[in-house]
């Protein structure tokens, strides 16, 4: 098993320990804490992501950006794993997808819609002390980061964890990018490399 994989596997497997309390209390702390970032509260337009399962909570934040005037992108995965982008429209926009996500209903803006973005709030398992990130796995966020690279877009990148995630040392491969930040519930770092 390579050392990514071992990685997840063991978060994985703590966030399966948290309680459905655990999250709900996690989210809140994480909505606060992500809006009194710089890089959000100037921001027009964020890309982000409905939470599923364990992962950090990001209802209540995608709400309050939107409460905000803030356009928020949420993806859709496309066959090849690639994410399409649409617009937030409130959670009752949003409809069961494969894999038990959660998608939003409106038009379908195209790959390329997240180039606008002036902020990537970016799902992971793990960051690092240089602002590494570990995903997944899936290669759908790889794809977005290349293409944000290959355009010369830099929004800021935000990966939202809970605490016990920012590790010492994160496993990369060359296809890897750093973030600009973390956030958690417990607070947030900026990082200089990414």
């Amino acid at each position: 098993m390579s050392a990514k994989a071992l990685m997840r596997r063991e978060l994985l497997a703590a966030r399966r320990l948290l309680t459905g309390r655990d999250v709900e209390r996690a989210a809140e702390a994480l909505a606060r804490r992500a809006l009194a970032l710089p890089e959000l509260s100037g921001a027009r337009t964020v890309a982000a992501y409905v939470s599923v399962g364990r992962e950090p909570g990001t209802r209540a934040l995608l709400d309050a950006l939107r409460a905000r005037g803030v356009r928020v992108l949420l993806p859709v995965l496309l066959p090849d794993n690639d994410l399409d982008w649409a617009p937030y429209e409130g959670a009752g926009s949003l409809a069961q997808a494969g894999r038990g996500l959660l998608e939003p209903g409106g038009e379908r803006l195209g790959p390329d819609a997240v180039l606008a973005a002036d902020a990537v709030l970016l799902p992971g398992l793990a960051v690092d002390g240089r602002g590494m990130r570990l995903g997944r796995g899936g290669g759908s966020y790889d794809r977005v980061l290349a293409r944000l690279s290959a355009a010369g877009a830099h929004p800021a990148l935000i990966v939202l964890l809970y605490d016990a995630e920012v590790a010492a040392r994160v496993p990369e491969e060359p296809h890897d990018h750093l973030v600009d930040a973390v956030v958690t519930p417990t607070g947030s770092r900026h990082f200089s490399g990414g």
